[in-house]
C-alpha cells in the first residue's frame, strides 16, 4: 500500500504543515532504517484518549505523549497515538517550539516501528541519537519550527 494517512479523534486538529513534505521526510526515515512501508497511519488526541489507550492495552495508568502500536513484521504496518496535549505540555517545559516537540514525537514513534526501543539507558542513548538525526533532515525550514507556542 505504502500509504501514511493522519486522523484525529476526540480533538479538532490538523498537522499545520504540509502533509506531503512530513510524509517523505518518514518515508525517507523508514527507507534509510530499510523498512518497506505498508500502512502507517498517525492518529491525534487527547491526554485522556491516550490514557484510556495506555490503561486498557499497555495497563499503565499515566499521561504519554505517544504510544506506538506495530502490526507488521516484514513491513512496516502500524499506528501512532499521539496527544496533542502532552506535546504542548512539554514544548513549554522543555521551551520548545510545538512543531519541534511534535515532530521528534512523531519521528520516536516511526523509530519505535523501525524496532528501536527505550527501556533502558543505553536503548534511550540510541533512540535520542536516532531522533537527532532525522530531525536534521525534516523537510521545513528551522526557522519557521522555532515559534514557541
Amino acid at each position: 500500500m505504502n500509504v501514511i494517512s493522519l486522523f484525529s479523534e476526540d480533538i479538532e486538529y490538523q498537522y499545520p504543515r504540509r502533509i506531503d513534505l512530513l510524509k517523505a521526510w518518514i518515508k525517507d526515515t523508514l527507507g534509510k532504517e530499510e523498512r518497506m512501508l505498508d500502512y502507517l497511519n498517525i492518529i491525534f488526541c487527547s491526554d485522556s484518549y491516550l490514557l484510556k489507550i495506555n490503561q486498557q492495552y499497555l495497563h499503565h495508568d499515566y499521561y504519554t505523549d505517544i504510544i506506538t502500536f506495530d502490526y507488521g513484521e516484514a513491513v512496516v504496518q502500524g499506528e501512532l497515538f499521539i496527544s496533542i496535549d502532552r506535546v504542548r505540555d512539554n514544548a513549554r517545559a522543555l521551551n520548545l517550539s510545538f512543531e519541534q516537540e511534535l515532530h521528534r514525537v512523531i519521528i520516536h514513534g516511526v523509530l519505535h516501528i523501525c524496532g528501536y526501543r527505550d527501556k533502558t539507558k543505553d536503548e534511550i542513548k540510541v533512540i535520542r541519537q536516532k531522533e537527532d538525526q532525522y530531525l536534521k533532515k525534516i523537510p521545513f525550514s528551522q526557522v519557521d519550527l522555532d515559534h514557541k507556542i
